[in-house]
């Protein structure tokens, strides 16, 4: 938090005080205002405000609900309460909006001072909040991030990063500009697994790369049980649904559209290939030292679509494979023999991780790093990590540059499936695809009226 913030938010209790003084009403403050065992006062917090009351959206704000330095001060999202309309439609009733969201904020402090809102930019004109928990569907993370920035609102940010390359570029070259902390949603970089198998392969600890394999998840999964009700139905009463469009193709509501399966409609998001690419094709990027470049060739591309007629219009079951100027060469799929996770294989052995997972082989490999090898940068908490670089001047773990390196790969991977493409070559420096207009033309996608990003 910078000096200005904490010494105006001091000021404004201290008016608070003073004026509860001097109209006689006792200055008591609950203790749910003072952090966990009184222990951060209100002027050292950071306020957060969540924009994106989903699944996704709420389990994170979990996290910041139980950091004693942050105040959860407003939640914002498209949809009042989903069970309100939708009882026995989803598998979770109730726990979608911001009315839920709200309680549950309320709950957590023991208050009920947690505001409302509808709109995004409501939440971005409070002179109040510092920072925003960015959890939206991937069409609207590129115009909410830009104007959060713009607003010096600091940013946790969940992947994928853009809809699009050319948003990520915008998206972050913004934050640079402004100046604000960036913080993105790709946990992995906060695990222990996946930091200590990228700092063996920096380190050249199974020698030189043969190859490295990439799972992926598979099927465009029913993840809100409402899959089958692709018909056209009245918009329900409690959600703005043109605003939850917003910058995307005007569409009929049906209720397969939404809570989460909306991940696989490509006017959205991007599929697997950017879902769960965005956090395994970056652990790759971070082990080969590429955080700040990418490959220059794609390959081996191959895809099967929903059947014609379908409403989801993503790739259920892919694979192809990309190589970097130095010959490394990545194989991602679906899924691979070992499920999803990352096999990096070397020439003299092998590690596999995932989540709660690392193997590396043959076993005598597994000993500590010597003194002088490359230590990467070790966070062990996610999301403390956000708030230690905007009350501390930490860094993070996730910079947006890097998000958006990463997920530039899933991008191209995408582009290149959907136009049915043999190869693709692309330029990391100036970040252009060679020789083909028509994959150049898929960097950026026009936005619905009136929204737009400049």
């Amino acid at each position: 938090m910078s000096h200005d913030s904490v010494t105006s938010r001091r000021r404004f209790f201290q008016q608070c005080t003073a004026a509860g003084a001097a109209l006689g009403f006792p200055t008591i403050i609950p203790s749910s205002a003072l952090g966990k065992d009184g222990a951060v006062a209100p002027s050292n917090r950071t306020t957060l405000a969540l924009i994106g009351c989903g699944g996704r959206g709420t389990d994170v704000l979990k996290n910041f609900l139980q950091d004693e330095r942050v105040q959860v001060i407003a939640v914002c999202d498209v949809e009042r309460e989903s069970d309100r309309y939708n009882k026995g439609l989803i598998k979770k009733a109730g726990t979608f909006g911001r009315e839920p969201t709200k309680r549950l904020v309320d709950k957590t402090y023991g208050t009920t001072g947690c505001a409302t809102h509808e709109d995004f930019r409501e939440v971005l004109a409070r002179g109040d909040v510092d920072a925003v928990q960015i959890a939206t569907p991937d069409h609207w993370h590129a115009l909410q991030a830009v104007a959060a920035a713009r607003a010096k609102k600091h940013i946790y940010g969940e992947k994928p990063l853009s809809l699009t390359i050319a948003q990520g570029r915008f998206m972050s070259d913004v934050v640079r500009q402004s100046g604000v902390v960036w913080q993105t949603g790709s946990q992995q970089r906060s695990d222990v697994h996946f930091r200590m198998a990228a700092e063996y392969v920096r380190n050249g600890k199974i020698g030189r790369l043969k190859q490295i394999r990439v799972g992926l998840a598979s099927d465009n999964r029913d993840n809100n049980g409402c899959a089958s009700q692709t018909a056209p139905t009245p918009v329900p009463e409690g959600l703005n649904y043109d605003l939850w469009l917003g910058p995307a193709p005007e569409a009929p509501f049906c209720p397969a559209r939404l809570h989460s399966n909306w991940r696989w409609f490509y006017d959205y998001s991007g599929g697997n290939i950017t879902d769960f690419g965005a956090h395994h094709l970056d652990i790759v990027q971070w082990a080969l030292g590429m955080d700040e470049s990418g490959p220059v060739e794609f390959f081996d591309l191959r895809a099967e679509w929903p059947a014609p007629g379908s409403l989801y219009t993503t790739a259920p079951k892919f694979a192809f494979a990309y190589r970097y100027a130095d010959g490394t060469t990545v194989h991602v799929k679906d899924k691979q023999d070992f499920g999803a996770g990352i096999s990096f294989e070397g020439e003299l052995g092998t590690i596999l991780c995932n989540r709660g997972k690392l193997d590396i082989q043959p076993v005598a490999f597994r000993k500590p790093l010597a003194e002088g090898d490359v230590r990467l940068f070790e966070s062990k908490d996610h999301f403390r990590n956000f708030i230690d670089a905007i009350q501390d001047g930490a860094k993070t773990a996730a910079p947006i540059e890097y998000a958006h390196r990463s997920i530039t790969i899933a991008h191209l991977a995408n582009i290149a499936l959907r136009l049915h493409r043999e190869k693709l070559r692309w330029d990391p420096v100036k970040e252009q695809i060679l020789d083909d207009p028509e994959t150049t033309a898929m960097l950026t996608r026009p936005m619905r009226g009136p929204w737009k990003l400049a």
